[in-house]
């Protein structure tokens, strides 16, 4: 059975840090690209980083470029998002998606085929 399953949300003041986590299991191959995406209220879903798996390719939103870190620990099937510097405009609820099929890193919500739950992050100022 196929899961993807974020962790690692929460509340924290303006200037602190997070890590999500994503476990993604029961893919028949390891060859995955992995997206956060999130999204606040009253607005569009958006992406923040990818990783690949297959290029080691990874991309992040300029919103997040030098704040946000994305990483992989194969042997857990995790990818981790760290989090610094955080914002009261990162408050939003993230997703990680995942793609077995091109396995490439995209920003794109239309590549990928498997979401977890989400997870709530909130940044006080």
């Amino acid at each position: 059975e196929v899961q993807v399953v974020e962790s690692g949300g929460g509340l924290v003041q303006a200037g602190g840090s997070l890590r999500l986590s994503c476990a993604a299991s029961g893919f028949s191959s390891d060859d995955l690209g992995i997206g956060w995406f999130r999204q606040a209220p009253g607005k569009e879903r958006e992406g923040v980083s990818c990783l690949s798996s297959r290029t080691g390719h990874t991309y992040y939103a300029d919103s997040v470029k030098g704040r946000f870190t994305i990483s992989s620990d194969n042997a857990k099937n995790t990818v981790y998002l760290q989090m610094n510097n955080l914002k009261p405009e990162d408050t939003a609820v993230y997703y990680c998606a995942v793609d077995p099929i091109s396995a490439y890193c995209s920003l794109s919500f239309y590549e990928y085929n498997y979401w977890g739950q989400g997870t709530q992050v909130t940044v006080s100022s």
